[in-house]
């Protein structure tokens, strides 16, 4: 089931870009034009949330099928380094909220110093330089305004709705007493608007509380602590 979700969403992703690039035109004066940019950011979001699961080894019990799928999903994201993710995603868990967590900022609690310091740890120069490359292929297609707005905006955005749901609203201060031993809180509301914000990553206590449970189950999760 894990393999058919991330191909589901990795195909949704593929095939809503490929319309974008194709068939829709820029315009600011169109509602759809931000509707479209809305669920590619949130397709974004999903391959990296496809990633993570990867990263748990949940999505497919053949480890070369399931790295291979993961390799895929964060190249697409950002031509990100799966093997780099997956290195600092094991400290993470480790040490969540610590000082030893490479997606936790000890020096500030402020969103943009915090997100700065989230996202430096994953960039590269190559990637940018890969980004640059792939970007002047595929004009020989499509309009660069196209691919500015459909094809590099969302994945800006998606860093950003993962940040937020994941790590920022998760493991920001104050840690309570009800957060431990993972310095990590729920997220709140109906799971419409937990898989809305984030594909149920809100529940990041119960995702740190059960690395092993997919990101389409951490619902059931959660309602067994209600």
């Amino acid at each position: 089931m894990g393999l058919v979700i991330a191909s589901i969403v990795i195909f949704a992703w593929l095939g809503h870009l490929v319309w974008l690039l194709a068939f829709v035109e820029v315009s600011f004066s169109s509602p759809m034009f931000y509707l479209h940019i809305a669920i590619q950011t949130y397709l974004y979001t999903g391959l990296f949330i496809t990633a993570h699961d990867a990263m748990h080894g949940l999505v497919s019990p053949n480890r070369t099928v399931n790295k291979g799928v993961g390799h895929l999903a964060t190249r697409l994201f950002a031509a990100l380094s799966y093997s780099r993710l997956l290195e600092k995603h094991k400290l993470h868990h480790q040490f969540p909220g610590e000082a030893g967590d490479p997606d936790y900022c000890t020096t500030s609690q402020n969103f943009w110093r915090w997100w700065f310091s989230f996202l430096k740890n994953y960039v590269s120069i190559w990637q940018f330089v890969i980004f640059a490359v792939v970007f002047n292929v595929l004009q020989i297609w499509a309009d660069q305004w196209n691919l500015i707005f459909f094809w590099i905006l969302p994945s800006v955005l998606a860093t950003f709705q993962l940040f937020y749901f994941g790590t920022y609203r998760p493991h920001r201060l104050p840690h309570t007493e009800t957060m431990m031993p993972h310095h990590s809180r729920t997220q709140k509301g109906p799971h419409w608007w937990a898989m809305l914000s984030c594909y149920f990553f809100g529940y990041h206590f119960e995702h740190h509380e059960s690395p092993r449970t997919p990101w389409w189950k951490l619902y059931q999760l959660k309602n067994q602590q209600v």
